[in-house]
């Protein structure tokens, strides 16, 4: 009798396409063809101009999902878990920052090559900073809600800040939201100044200079106010 081959033990199990269920779970295969091949490239840097963007709006899609469900949880009045959602939703933003430091891998001269083939594609048309831009405000106001709730201005909230803990770290995590996205709009605006200039115009017919202004932006001003007025406080005393 034939003894029947041994059967691997570690075989994919999972539907899709792909040699194991790694590669199945992550759809590694689409994933990977998302990307232009060399014979599409007008410059080999379209990969890593490609790459850096893809992976920042899949962090940044990971990074609204947080604070989405991080505003869900402060109207539910679970803060524990609105801190632990938030604080990874500051990571992935973090994270996107970081990339931007590959772009000014690229020579300013052979970007241009590529920039003629970016159409009117902007950054401004961004799907993950557009939802970071719908659901950010909403988490402001759970907060502003959560102290009218307690009787607490933002002020109250930080010079009795030990007594009402995990408020105060939550407010906190907002203006760490809050300045993070304003160090990544600080970065983009420098690597766009480096790549193409800061006296130009961007592929919408948008000033360079324009992006600088951004930088000032807000999403949580009362809780930057706040410090101005504690440290008024703290002079009158």
């Amino acid at each position: 009798m034939t003894t029947p081959p041994e059967q691997d033990e570690y075989a994919p199990i999972l539907p899709g396409a792909g040699g194991s269920d790694y590669e199945r779970y992550l759809r590694t295969d689409e994933l990977l063809a998302l990307q232009k091949g060399a014979d599409e490239w007008v410059h080999r840097d379209e990969l890593l101009f490609q790459t850096v963007h893809q992976s920042s709006e899949l962090w940044l899609k990971h990074a609204w999902n947080e604070v989405e469900e991080a505003t869900r949880l402060i109207e539910a009045r679970d803060l524990p878990g609105a801190l632990r959602v938030l604080r990874r939703a500051n990571a992935a933003v973090k994270y996107v920052e970081g990339f931007l430091e590959h772009l000014e891998r690229m020579s300013p001269w052979e970007y241009q090559v590529i920039r003629k083939k970016l159409g009117h594609g902007s950054g401004f048309d961004s799907p993950g900073f557009r939802e970071i831009r719908r659901i950010t405000p909403a988490l402001g106001q759970e907060l502003s809600r959560l102290l009218r709730a307690r009787g607490l201005s933002v002020v109250d909230l930080y010079v009795q800040g030990r007594e009402h803990e995990q408020l105060y770290q939550l407010a906190e995590c907002l203006i760490d939201w809050d300045e993070r996205l304003t160090l990544w709009r600080m970065r983009h605006y420098k690597v766009v100044s480096r790549i193409i200039g800061d006296e130009v115009i961007g592929t919408q017919g948008t000033p360079v200079e324009l992006l600088g202004g951004l930088i000032k932006q807000k999403f949580f001003p009362e809780l930057w106010d706040a410090r101005n007025k504690l440290t008024e406080l703290a002079n009158e005393e």
